[in-house]
This record gives structure tokens, C-alpha cells and sequence, in this order.
């Protein structure tokens, strides 16, 4: 009889045992399922084994600083990311062990272990890196300031009006910030820089940009590393044109030249120079003695009949002196009142 009263009171008060154990059972009725999560060891080793198939996979990724990005934002970046780039985020002792364990695969990987600190994650891709990097940028959500947080940016306030009664006039004054009352309102007269890049965000400041409604700041993935195929550079390198690359890349060549050239240590840079130079000294010898080679022989004919070459040089120069001529023409003069078939006072 006992066993059957409390077999009730477990099953729901005035109700048929029977009845209760066949009725459709709802949500948070009798033993709610739990999902049980795999041990830590096992999701470790998995982990490992995805980084690793991530580095084989993909010849390309960025790595980024994930600082004030929250759980939501990170979820929209994964959804406009989906199809394009793969993002890894985890801790970083565990991101440089699974890194250490690849290197005898890839030996390149070992690069990337001096930038895995602080709050960072990576992005690997297959396509454009200039595009991922826009689509990256495009998901940053603004946010409002925050007393102790370090400004990524330098913060001015326009001259405006605040739409704030007078009562406000004193924490204007506490900021120097120069205001007039206008119409019952305060109203900024000049720009006032407020918070410059790099510094701590104050509580006065962070209050007045509340009250205004300014949310100054925009947070989402900065890119700080670009791995590409066993090389990291800076972001800053997407930004260069073809041309630029050249003219940098060139630069860099003229350089090693000279330094080879100084210190006569040969390389590939320097050569075509020291050739060029040992060619004008070779002929410079053989234009005063009777040395000579097949390079040397214009210049000897030149020296033993200085005026054969004046002859064949004066046809091409009477050529060109009719195109030169015709080249140049006169300018057509202004068209004057006369012209346009009244005169000045008409």
C-alpha cells in the first residue's frame, strides 16, 4: 500500500499509475535526456588531428586578434565566412603543441609559433587573400566606449548641439570643452579631440560619449600575420599595386648591387655591372693600342677616320629637320568679338 502511494505521488497526484506510465511523456516529464560530451583526452587528440588537416588542407591563412569580439559577432563572421574561409580559435598552448607536432610534416609551421599570444585565431582560405581580408573587414560592429578600454582609434567630437540642458554646462567644463547655450541647449563651438589613438578610454569621456550617443569604436577580426605557402608578412603587403612591388623589388636589387660593388664581394645583382665596367675598361685599352677584338672595332674606325662617321651622320640629321619642323606649329590665335559677328559695344 505504501509502495502505491508513493508510486502517485511520483506519477502526478489522483492519477492512475498505469495511465501515467503510457501517456506521452513532454518535455522535462520523469528523466530528461542529457547529451554527454566526449572525455578531454579524446576531443585533444581530435583537435590536434584537425589542426593538422587544416595546415594540409589549406596553403593559406591569416592570423587574427579576436580582442572584444563577443560569442554572437564571432557566430555572424563563422555564417558570412561559410564557403570561403575555415576559422580555428583555441588555446594557445594547445594551438603551438599541435603545431610542434606537425613540424616534422611541415617544417614551415615553425614560423607561426613566435605569433600565437594573447587572443588570436586563425583564418585559412583557398581564395584571394585581398578579398577574404574585405570580408573580414566588412563584420565589424561598432561599439560604444568603455572606461579603461585602450582606444584603437583617435575619437573628435564635431561642432554641434548636444540637445542637453544647461544643468550639463559643468561637465562640459570638466573636459575643456568649449560650449555655448543656444535655444535652452548646450552647443559645441569647436572640434575637440577627445581620446587619441592608444590611450585609455577615461570615465569622464566615456560617460559624455554615452550621453551623446557616439559609439566611436569598431571591433571585429584584425588581421595581424599573413601565412602564405611557408611565408608570413604583414597585412600592409596586400595593399601594394604590381607596380609598386616592382619599384620596391627593384630598388632592393640596386641596393645589393652597390653594396656588392663596394665591398667586390660578386653576386648575381653585381655581376652584369662588374662586366659592363670590365667591357668600357677593355676597350678603353684597345682604343690606345693595337689590341683588338670585335667589340673594339667601331670604336678604332671611328678614331682612324673621325670623318667618314660626320658624313653618314648629316643625311639622318637633314631627315629629321623637316619633321621637326613640321612637328612644330603655330598656335591658332584667339578668336576675337569681330569674329563671333558683333563688336564690343553692339
Amino acid at each position: 500500500m505504501k509502495n502505491s502511494r508513493r508510486r502517485d505521488r511520483s506519477y502526478g497526484k489522483g492519477m492512475d499509475p498505469v495511465e501515467s506510465v503510457f501517456k506521452p511523456l513532454k518535455s522535462g516529464d520523469l528523466y530528461p535526456t542529457k547529451m554527454v560530451r566526449e572525455d578531454k583526452s579524446t576531443w585533444k587528440a581530435n583537435y590536434f588531428t584537425k589542426i593538422g588537416e587544416l595546415f594540409d588542407e589549406y596553403p593559406k591563412c591569416f592570423i587574427v586578434g579576436v580582442d572584444n569580439v563577443g560569442s554572437k559577432q564571432m557566430q555572424e563572421i563563422r555564417h558570412a565566412m561559410r564557403g570561403h574561409a575555415v576559422i580555428l580559435m583555441g588555446k594557445n598552448t594547445m594551438i603551438r603543441k599541435a603545431i610542434r607536432a606537425n613540424l616534422a610534416k611541415n617544417p614551415s609551421l615553425e614560423k607561426l609559433l613566435p605569433y600565437i599570444v594573447q587572443n588570436v585565431g586563425f583564418v585559412f582560405t583557398k581564395e584571394d587573400l585581398s578579398e577574404i581580408r574585405d570580408k573580414l573587414l566588412e563584420n565589424r560592429r561598432g561599439a560604444p566606449a568603455k572606461a579603461g578600454a585602450i582606444a584603437p582609434c583617435d575619437v573628435k567630437l564635431p561642432p554641434q548641439n548636444t540637445g542637453m540642458g544647461p544643468e550639463k554646462t559643468s561637465f562640459f567644463q570638466a573636459l575643456q570643452i568649449p560650449t555655448k547655450i543656444a535655444r535652452g541647449t548646450i552647443e559645441i563651438l569647436n572640434e575637440v579631440h577627445l581620446i587619441s589613438i592608444g590611450d585609455k578610454v577615461g570615465a569622464s569621456e566615456a560617460a559624455l560619449l554615452n550621453m551623446l550617443g557616439i559609439m566611436p569604436f569598431s571591433y571585429g577580426l584584425v588581421v595581424l600575420q599573413v601565412y602564405d605557402n611557408g611565408t608570413i608578412y604583414a597585412p600592409q603587403v596586400l595593399d601594394l599595386s604590381t607596380s609598386e612591388l616592382r619599384s620596391r623589388f627593384l630598388q632592393g636589387v640596386r641596393n645589393v648591387a652597390a653594396v656588392s660593388l663596394a665591398i667586390k664581394y660578386p653576386t648575381a645583382a653585381s655581376v652584369p655591372h662588374s662586366i659592363a665596367a670590365g667591357l668600357q675598361s677593355m676597350l678603353g685599352i684597345a682604343a690606345v693600342t693595337d689590341i683588338t677584338f670585335k667589340q673594339a672595332e667601331k670604336i678604332k674606325a671611328y678614331l682612324a677616320n673621325p670623318g667618314a662617321f660626320a658624313v653618314a651622320a648629316a643625311p639622318a640629321a637633314a631627315a629629321a629637320a623637316p619633321a621637326a619642323a613640321a612637328a612644330k606649329k603655330e598656335e591658332p590665335k584667339e578668336e576675337s568679338d569681330d569674329d563671333m559677328g558683333f563688336g564690343l559695344f553692339d
